[in-house]
């Protein structure tokens, strides 16, 4: 119970920080709030003094920021979020009212999510049940990888076109009933479904190698009943993950309610955010929030209900066992035609102009072909390449070091991980660069403050489960410590799992630096950023789609090589040490099975 209180007071806490700190944003940004409204209202309007002064008082902004935050946070007791300083209109409404259609969206994503997962891991759980798998991987699903790695604004663009414009099989613009739900869904469930698929794939070998699963094939139960059970072995190591994704699919999707003019949470905190409208910014922050609470809690009691007293008694058995690394070309062949493009681009000028030939399609002379201006793509690509890898890699590789290390400190992380989840990078680069001004290092900072967050959550998950099973028991039992335990039986077990995770999300990395791109908050023209290319080349998209399809490329071949290498990654064998988690079980064991 006093655990409990504790964390309940630490995230109270750290979401008391966050709002206080938004509605400190001005202030921090060392901006005029009367003049950024004064613009949100009426850009041709002059700034005179006498006016922005009519605008301070309107508002009360002279009377300081506490005032206004105290003033706001006492009205939330009444459901009264103030008023927009823009519109003057009542907060409360129009932000549940946003909340409502987020919801609604992330409900037909989360099902189309569901869906795809289970189609990325469908041949493992039929080898699985039938008894095939044995100590082989299924093999990465290249499909899969590149399905994940699409940006969900550039689907989004590509299924508004194609399905909604061109054939006009559905709504490609607004929001007015269900059948408008189904092309956003689908853009932002894809992704997010190849992702959840390929944790859940990487988790069922281990599932079907338990004694469970041997006693279940030796008494001839359904392949469909042994796959139900499996998958049910493996939600609790993936639920929390899952949670993550739904606060990512309401607060996350700003690009996806942008092109579709969804009115949604994520757009409207921030568009509240872009014209620092404080009160709809606050209260949008403040339900992202909530939201992510609501989650998190939800998937720690199922967590509680799938895995039963087994959790509490230490009862567990283990759920990853050490498997030899899959040998595959894949990462040879995805690593040198990555390489390949680079290569061929970089002799190349990316700055180069020739109105003369604007939007060639690809060629001797353009393998990529040209973008609107005349550039050629593959230069433009290719240097893109050096700073999106570059900078990609190296927030993966810190995020997966803070994840793994705050991981293990569950009290520590885990309200943390809530309150960080609920920010969407959007927000967070337009808070880095109201703190610590706008840059280059603007969007690595914003992208790396909440990377490490679905890490930790994956290492919190595994340990919990890790701690509980029968062959720790043993070794304490024999007198093991803490640091010879964590040494050489948890962190063998978490850390591989995680690290592949971590490959998993590096086109996830890349892909949010091209969202911040996209919205024009991170490189800037002329810069061949990927993202600043996809956003460039959109408009062009129906008359010259390799100026899209080039980019879009490399990334799902990035997608790919993150997938084909993560198959690989496994810690090495202890010398002179045999794993316990590793031995065939006793035929008892197997008699007493139900």
């Amino acid at each position: 119970m006093r655990h409990r209180t504790t964390a309940l007071l630490w995230r109270a806490g750290l979401a008391l920080a966050l709002v206080c700190g938004i509605g400190l944003l001005p202030w921090l940004a060392r901006t005029d709030p009367a003049l950024t409204v004064l613009k949100a209202r009426s850009a041709d309007r002059d700034p005179t003094p006498e006016v922005l002064a009519a605008i301070r008082d309107q508002l009360g902004l002279d009377e300081g920021p506490l005032t206004l935050l105290g003033r706001w946070a006492g009205g939330l007791w009444r459901g009264d979020a103030g008023r927009s300083w823009l519109s003057g209109d009542a907060v409360t409404p129009a932000v549940l009212q946003a909340l409502g259609a987020s919801l609604l969206l992330m409900t037909v994503a989360l099902g189309i999510a569901v869906l795809t997962a289970g189609a990325v891991c469908a041949r493992t759980l039929w080898l699985g049940a039938h008894r095939r798998l044995g100590d082989r991987r299924p093999g990465g699903n290249g499909g899969s990888a590149m399905l994940a790695a699409l940006p969900e604004f550039l689907t989004a663009s590509v299924l508004a076109t194609v399905v909604g414009v061109q054939l006009g099989w559905l709504p490609a613009l607004g929001w007015y009933g269900p059948r408008w739900t189904v092309l956003p869904g689908l853009a932002l469930g894809l992704p997010a479904g190849a992702v959840l698929g390929r944790l859940l794939d990487d988790l069922l070998p281990g599932a079907f190698a338990e004694p469970w699963a041997r006693a279940a094939a030796a008494r001839g139960l359904a392949a469909a009943a042994v796959a139900r059970q499996a998958v049910r072995r493996c939600l609790p190591a993936l639920l929390p993950n899952a949670g993550l994704f739904v606060v990512g699919l309401t607060g996350g999707a700003v690009a996806v309610e942008q092109i579709y003019d969804i009115p949604g949470l994520g757009r409207t905190t921030l568009q509240a955010a872009l014209a620092q409208d404080l009160p709809v910014l606050q209260a949008g922050t403040l339900l992202l929030l909530l939201l992510a609470a609501c989650s998190t809690g939800a998937a720690h009691l199922a967590t509680r209900l799938l895995i039963g007293p087994a959790l509490r008694d230490n009862a567990l058995p283990t759920l990853h066992r050490r498997r030899p690394p899959a040998r595959s070309r894949l990462p040879l062949l995805y690593g040198g035609l990555l390489l390949g493009v680079v290569a061929l681009g970089l002799p190349r000028d990316p700055l180069a102009l020739d109105t003369t030939r604007r939007l060639r399609p690809p060629s001797a002379a353009h393998p990529f072909g040209t973008d609107a201006l005349g550039r050629d793509l593959l230069a433009r690509v290719s240097h893109g390449a050096l700073d999106t890898l570059l900078l990609a890699t190296g927030i993966s590789a810190a995020a997966l070091l803070t994840g793994v290390l705050l991981g293990l400190l569950p009290r520590l992380s885990g309200p943390l991980v809530d309150t960080v989840n609920a920010v969407p990078p959007v927000l967070g680069a337009l808070l880095v660069t109201a703190v610590a001004g706008g840059g280059p290092a603007t969007p690595a900072l914003a992208v790396g403050v909440v990377a490490w967050a679905p890490l930790a959550a994956h290492t919190s998950a595994l340990l919990r489960q890790e701690r509980a099973a029968l062959h720790l028991t043993a070794t304490r039992g024999l007198g093991a410590g803490p640091w010879y335990l964590l040494r050489h039986d948890l962190l063998p077990a978490v850390v591989p799992p995680v690290a592949r995770h971590a490959l998993l999300r590096l086109p996830g990395t890349a892909l949010a630096l091209a969202s911040l791109a996209f919205l024009g908050l991170g490189a800037q023209p002329p810069a061949p950023e990927w993202g600043l290319l996809l956003a460039e080349n959109q408009p062009y998209a129906e008359r010259a789609p390799w100026a899209v399809l080039a980019p879009a490329a490399v990334l799902a071949l990035l997608g790919a090589l993150a997938v084909a290498t993560a198959g690989g990654v496994r810690l090495p064998r202890l010398r002179g040490r045999r794993d316990p988690r590793e031995q065939q079980p006793l035929v008892g064991e197997l008699v007493s099975v139900k």
